[in-house]
């Protein structure tokens, strides 16, 4: 079994003469093993940003088909992996221009999320075995009906885009296959985006550099409290107050998975 980060980024306007600036803040979600949310403030979409972050990471990195990932997993051990949700939104966007191919391919497609409904209760191997058993034979069937489709449609059809994404993102998307710990989508940080993006309509943005690796890092910090079911108001009012004695040997008990050893709730 291989680790993985599911990623996602979305808009951070930022203060800029006489405009915002178009910013970026990425979100990337640990595994089991890591278990926490953690943002990163960029300048811009490039794939600098989280070449910088991931350039110590050697596992899986899932994450929707942006183009800049490529730069990422290139010329390291990186197994980039793709997002089922972001290849059945295609299929439902086009509905319109070709309602019975979409309604093929996502009830296909709600198969593989059956799988993995039935695998929720079981263990990591277990769920490795189910999805070999269960979903290569669904991918297979789904690939061959891609070919199909491909042949059918004219190449600028918007259903043919569709198509094309699995296509060409299909050893991307068949990773879940080979590790039964891997999600089958990316939902878990575009539930993350969505946090910002709201808040972004109440902050609207962030003054500076400065100030938008702030926001990242409250942000990620708060975000893996809620993962943990920590009140965050408790957890940072408790970390600010008592990190200025606290030894840099002693910082890794500060973190929110550690937290509730250090300040168990109280038994009703």
């Amino acid at each position: 079994m291989m680790g993985f980060i599911c990623t996602d980024d979305t808009v951070m306007p930022m203060l800029w003469p006489e405009k915002t600036k178009q910013a970026r803040i990425w979100v990337y979600v640990g595994d089991e093993h890591n278990p926490y949310k953690v943002f990163d403030f960029t300048l811009g979409r490039g794939r600098h940003g989280p070449t910088t972050f991931l350039k110590d990471y050697k596992q899986i990195l899932l994450a929707d088909a942006y183009g800049g990932y490529d730069g990422v997993v290139v010329g390291n051990d990186i197994t980039r992996a793709g997002c089922w949700a972001h290849g059945r939104r295609k299929f439902v966007d086009a509905e319109k221009t070709h309602p019975a191919i979409a309604a093929e391919a996502v009830g296909i497609i709600k198969l593989l999320y059956a799988v993995e409904d039935h695998g929720k209760e079981v263990d990591v191997k277990a769920r490795l075995a189910l999805r070999q058993r269960e979903s290569i034979p669904i991918l297979s069937m789904l690939k061959d009906k891609l070919f199909i489709w491909r042949d059918q449609l004219l190449p600028k059809h918007p259903m043919s885009e569709a198509v094309g994404y699995l296509l060409n993102q299909w050893n991307e998307l068949s990773v879940f296959t080979t590790d039964g710990a891997q999600p089958l989508d990316n939902n878990i940080c575009e539930i993350e985006m969505k946090r910002i993006c709201l808040n972004r309509k109440n902050s609207l943005f962030v003054g500076n550099e400065r100030g938008g690796r702030t926001a990242a890092i409250l942000s990620s910090l708060t975000s893996t409290c809620r993962r943990h079911g920590i009140d965050p108001q408790r957890y940072l009012t408790h970390l600010l107050t008592n990190l200025p004695a606290t030894l840099m040997s002693d910082v890794e008990s500060w973190l929110p998975d550690h937290w509730p050893r250090r300040n168990p709730v109280p038994s009703r």
